[in-house]
């Protein structure tokens, strides 16, 4: 019990320090519509105290609270109830109601829960399968570095339990993430994550980020990046780090992606992966990888390298799709993502 009392005020003082750096860049910058530069206020309360009463009870009673959980941010979060309601309505179609709402939430509140056991090495809890790590286990073997693009599906931490698959436990993931989010998020799971799954964050938007990236890359590093938001910066900042957006079909209506990933793997030369640790309820996890593109190869022409950019977006949007209606109880990303309220 005092090993877990040291790690909740651990917790407790990474999720203040957090809170703390939010309201100070708020305050300097303004309130700002950028994701990238939100608080994320309803995601880190979520993930504090789940976290600490995880660590405390254990899974099986926490898991117990986690209905009062959903059920509350059902009734009492109307902003992402709308585009919880928008989203479902275009994954599952009209006959989407306040029950499915309740199942994303409570799916949600159960993989922010699940993450504090992949943190601390606790596989043992779960049943886990993984499909389509051949290609990948080519990557580590050769010590080729590559990039992993997932987006706010499933448990991105379920990753870690490829660890224990005999091609892949020296897999080593780095998470590619702006700052803002970085500090506030990764402080609570620094906390209470082993050292050795402790997640290794590498800050976009800074001055020393693509040697960071490319050095972390040629000692046969994966780059994990979730690519369903679009990209924060503004004309100031290198294409490669903004990005272009594209505006692709996506569950019905159009919705703007960012190539920024990509252009990334195409800089780097490197293969892009499609990973999701989808969850199928209980302790089931479901990872599963699918080749994107291999920008191995330098293009003939700026014409083409646009030409395999736009297409690696394309396979992207056309998987994550694909996904969200065959899993659409897993699909996190509880802001206006088709920009309907501005509308």
């Amino acid at each position: 019990m005092k090993h877990t009392d040291v790690e909740t005020r651990a917790v407790d003082e990474a999720a203040r320090n957090g809170h703390a750096e939010a309201r100070a860049e708020r305050g300097e910058r303004g309130e700002s519509g950028d994701w990238a530069r939100a608080p994320e206020r309803s995601n880190m309360l979520a993930l504090r105290f789940i976290v600490m009463m995880g660590l405390v009870f254990g899974r099986h009673v926490t898991r117990l609270l986690l209905p009062p959980i959903a059920l509350y941010f059902l009734l009492f979060a109307p902003a992402p109830r709308r585009h919880i309601k928008r989203y479902l309505f275009r994954a599952i179609g009209p006959k989407a109601g306040w029950l499915d709402g309740f199942r994303l939430l409570h799916a949600f509140a159960s993989t922010v829960l699940d993450r504090v056991y992949f943190l601390r090495g606790r596989m043992d809890l779960f049943d886990v399968k993984i499909s389509g790590n051949e290609p990948l286990d080519v990557e580590l073997a050769n010590g080729r570095g590559a990039f992993l693009l997932g987006a706010h599906v499933g448990s991105f931490e379920a990753l870690g339990a490829c660890k224990q698959q005999t091609h892949q436990r020296h897999l080593r993931l780095a998470m590619l993430m702006y700052p803002d989010n970085a500090r506030r998020i990764t402080g609570i799971l620094n906390a209470i994550a082993v050292p050795e799954l402790r997640p290794h964050v590498i800050a976009l938007g800074r001055p020393h980020s693509m040697l960071e990236l490319r050095d972390w890359l040629d000692g046969g590093g994966m780059g994990g990046m979730l690519a369903d938001r679009t990209l924060p910066g503004g004309e100031d900042q290198p294409a490669h780090q903004r990005g272009n957006n594209i505006v692709l079909p996506f569950l019905g209506q159009p919705a703007v992606f960012n190539d920024g990933p990509f252009r990334l793997a195409a800089l780097l030369r490197r293969k892009v992966f499609f990973m999701a640790g989808l969850y199928g309820g209980g302790a089931r996890y479901d990872v599963r990888f699918d080749p994107l593109a291999d920008f191995g190869e330098r293009s003939s022409s700026p014409a083409e390298r646009e030409q395999r950019i736009r297409a690696a977006v394309e396979a992207y949007v056309a998987r994550l799709e694909a996904m969200c209606r065959a899993y659409p109880y897993n699909w996190f990303n509880f802001h206006d993502f088709w920009l309907e309220d501005a509308a």
